[in-house]
């Protein structure tokens, strides 16, 4: 049984946690707003530019001059997996989510004989993933010293992914994220961005358009455009998702030092009540001895 000194040392140290875990979470609130408004303001956008995609790439159909990047290279052998989560870990089950879905997905592939190829962008899911597919790592971004994610950072990582396709390294990508709802619900979603699949929105209205020049060349330039834009959205709804899940496991953690250290602090006092009754038996049974 611990001593009265080892109790209250404890209890003091998980103050000090609940101070820290308390701290934590306000500053997730506050980072979250900020996260959240950017998510959902880019989602109109991302809804709209898939629309429009989805129509030209109806219109050009199995088309021989259709771009590689919507039409495939006519083969699926090599995957590449592009595993986004969070430079910091204590967000609760974000990165493991994340990275748990890649690596369900891996596995398929790997067992229908198709090569995979991982490229991760961010440290927690990199730490994560090559546990267990460390000789399927080709590439890796690091966004530590990113504070607030740009269109920037997306054209970046997009550059490279494409760099790789032309190469003919890859045959499919597929990007790994978590879409955000709320503060206690994400989503670890997969989307495949190259060959492009684009989805008309359930409330488009069915209008035709006329473009110039034609629908070829209009998708040869907005599809580069459209993996960054992919993959922007994706790390948008990435920062929103670490936040929620921040602040969300924070606040756990703060409640549970809580109970903690109400439990501690009886302890400690049935304790010290043990001690005082014991020293006044000691007391009294010496001052019956005289």
């Amino acid at each position: 049984m611990p001593n009265l000194k080892d109790l209250k040392n404890r209890i003091a140290s998980v103050k000090s946690t609940r101070k820290i875990t308390k701290a934590m979470q306000m500053v997730a609130a506050a980072k979250l707003r900020r996260a959240q408004d950017a998510a959902e303001a880019s989602r109109p956008y991302t809804e709209r530019f898939n629309a429009v995609m989805a129509g030209l790439a109806a219109s050009v159909g199995g088309s021989d001059s259709a771009p590689k990047l919507l039409s495939g290279t006519g083969s699926d052998q090599v995957q590449l997996l592009i595993v986004m989560t969070a430079e910091r870990g204590l967000c609760g089950g974000f990165n493991g989510n994340i990275a748990k879905l890649a690596k369900i997905h891996a596995q398929k592939l790997l067992a229908a004989g198709k090569t995979v190829k991982v490229f991760t962008v961010g440290k927690k899911g990199r730490d994560a993933i090559k546990r267990d597919l460390a000789s399927h790592f080709i590439g890796h971004v690091d966004m530590t010293d990113v504070k607030r994610v740009g269109y920037a950072n997306a054209q970046g990582i997009a550059k490279d992914v494409l760099g790789r396709f032309d190469a003919g390294e890859f045959d499919v990508a597929t990007i790994f994220f978590s879409r955000f709802e709320n503060v206690v619900t994400q989503h670890p979603t997969a989307q495949q961005i190259i060959p492009a699949k684009f989805k008309m929105a359930d409330d488009a209205e069915a209008t035709l358009y006329d473009y110039e020049p034609g629908e070829e060349e209009i998708l040869a330039d907005l599809l580069p455009r459209g993996v960054a834009t992919a993959m922007f959205s994706a790390l948008l709804e990435n920062a929103a998702s670490e936040q929620g899940a921040r602040m969300s496991a924070m606040d756990n953690a703060t409640r549970n030092a809580g109970d903690m250290i109400d439990k501690l602090t009886i302890e400690y006092n049935r304790s010290r009540q043990a001690v005082i009754t014991n020293e006044l038996i000691e007391i009294i049974s010496g001052a019956e001895a005289l």
